[in-house]
């Protein structure tokens, strides 16, 4: 079997997702527990694009151990040289620089010349190498670059010092067969590749960056990079869990193994949609919530008599699971702490309690508590933010025929009651309407999203909501039974990320004055 490196970019290229803004702790738990699947290597950021960026790469490189780390930079002194300063810390820390050689980039976007684009490029690899003994260099739009002149680039970096060579299909263009006979010409006609990894990176602009990652790998590649759950610009990028999965299953065909840790897939999954805001499709392979989901008759008699009837890996491999929990409104606070425990969870005692509190809660109202219900319980206290304003209460009056109207209660500081009254074009729009007009804010509400954690009328509703103060944006979490109630929770999770960030700037201004 070959060994099949895993570079992770969802903390660079993932976060680029419409819409997506991760802060630097959150950056850091999310690289925490790609170190727990066991990726080969997290790309962190770029940090040239902001001082947040930098900020999270340097965090990341401090406090990850036993994987590569890498950072971005385009072909350019600044970008490399502060990569490095990002990086420093790292136990294995890797610099991968880049530029295009395509025509269509070249004199559109750069306006370089092929031998002025090769020279740049080996400048860049040479300065990153002075720093790291692992640079990798990306050409940029390989997939539609000139495969003779692409292999010229490729040869000249590799003897300037680059250590992974990537072949990016930067616009989702490629096929898997032309795929799979590009890297075929590169192995045979680049000097000195079989020094180096041969890496790609695909997109799914067309739907193909699983079956063009995979298309490589069958003709030689040793790397692929991928994101959680497929995230990325535009389409997106090749779904990591996929292509683990599919090399998994069809070991037998691809002859090619990862280092992943299976048991970590869906939690991975799970932790980055609610960081990132971007929630997984139902139908999504391997991590939607209908995966291993059978409505058919003739499927469920199947499944029920032998599960490789229709089932081809079991969910259990990549931490689901299919049943109910036993746990319910008299389990105990032992219990509830040994299955959190189970599931992976490292909370403190405070943190502890309050989950135990609204799992005591949901089970006085829920007749059935699934492992997709306190994973949810336990993700929204680990990721809550400091309270600032806490939701006392929330009433609201709406039907066909009346105009919604929403009463909101919160208590600011743990002592000043606020209370405020509006009405909207729904209930969730006038509870919006009453918490803005008390706390004198003009947030601009620009995503809300609703899913049910599990299936019945009694399932728990999460919802995610991104607003906009200015240029920052702040993403809120909550869930409960009423949808209203968490709406509610999302939307003062994100007001209160953005109240600490205004006392933290100016601690003299008291904020949300109503």
């Amino acid at each position: 079997m070959r060994r099949i490196r895993v570079f992770d970019t969802t903390l660079r290229d993932g976060e680029q997702s419409p819409g997506v803004a991760l802060n630097a702790q959150e950056k850091l738990e999310i690289a925490l527990q790609l170190a727990r699947l066991n990726v080969d290597v997290i790309e962190a950021g770029f940090p040239i694009a902001s001082p947040g960026d930098a900020e999270g790469v340097k965090l990341v490189a401090d406090n990850v151990k036993g994987r590569a780390v890498c950072a971005l930079a385009r072909a350019k002194d600044k970008d490399i040289d502060i990569a490095w300063e990002c990086l420093k810390n790292a136990e294995h820390p890797i610099i991968h620089t880049f530029i295009a050689t395509s025509d269509i980039h070249l004199r559109h976007k750069l306006r370089l010349s092929r031998e002025e684009a090769l020279e740049q490029a080996v400048w860049a690899v040479k300065r990153a190498k002075k720093y790291v003994a692992d640079v990798e260099f990306s050409a940029e739009d390989a997939t539609r670059s000139d495969w003779e002149y692409l292999s010229r680039v490729y040869a000249a970096v590799i003897e300037a010092g680059a250590t992974i060579i990537n072949v990016p299909d930067t616009v989702g263009y490629i096929t898997p067969f032309e795929m799979q006979e590009l890297i075929k010409y590169l192995l045979e006609n680049t000097r000195g590749i079989e020094k180096v990894v041969l890496s790609v990176h695909c997109h799914n602009d067309l739907g193909l960056a699983t079956a063009n990652s995979l298309a490589a790998v069958l003709a030689g590649a040793g790397q692929v990079e991928c994101t959680i759950n497929g995230i990325g610009e535009r389409a997106g990028n090749a779904a990591l869990e996929e292509i683990a999965m599919s090399l998994y299953v069809r070991r037998d065909f691809f002859q090619a193994e990862t280092n992943l840790n299976f048991q970590e897939i869906y939690r991975t999954s799970r932790l980055v949609s609610q960081r990132t805001g971007m929630l997984v499709q139902p139908n999504k392979a391997i991590v939607g919530q209908n995966a291993f989901a059978h409505e058919s008759g003739i499927h469920q008699d199947g499944v029920l008599k032998e599960k490789l009837t229709y089932e081809i890996m079991d969910a259990r491999l990549i931490g689901r699971e299919d049943r109910v929990l036993v746990l319910g409104k008299h389990s105990g606070r032992h219990a509830f702490a040994k299955k959190i425990e189970e599931l992976g969870y490292k909370l403190s005692e405070e943190e502890l309690n309050q989950a135990f509190q609204r799992f005591k809660q949901l089970a006085d109202q829920k007749k059935d508590i699934t492992e997709d219900d306190l994973k949810a319980i336990v993700s929204e206290e680990v990721a809550k933010p400091e309270e600032i304003y806490h939701l006392d209460f929330v009433h609201v009056c709406c039907g066909n025929n009346i105009l919604p109207t929403a009463t909101v209660r919160l208590v600011k500081d743990g002592k000043e009651v606020l209370e405020g009254v509006a009405t909207g074009v729904g209930p969730v729009d006038a509870a919006y309407k009453a918490i803005s007009k008390m706390l004198g804010i003009s947030s601009n509400l620009v995503n809300y999203t609703l899913q049910s954690i599990t299936g019945g009328t009694e399932a728990l509703g999460e919802v995610i909501v991104r607003i906009l103060d200015g240029d920052e944006e702040y993403i809120g979490r909550g869930s409960s039974q009423d949808v209203v109630v968490a709406s509610v929770i999302a939307y003062l999770s994100a007001i209160n990320r953005m109240a600490q960030r205004k006392r933290k700037l100016n601690p003299q201004k008291d904020y949300g004055e109503s």
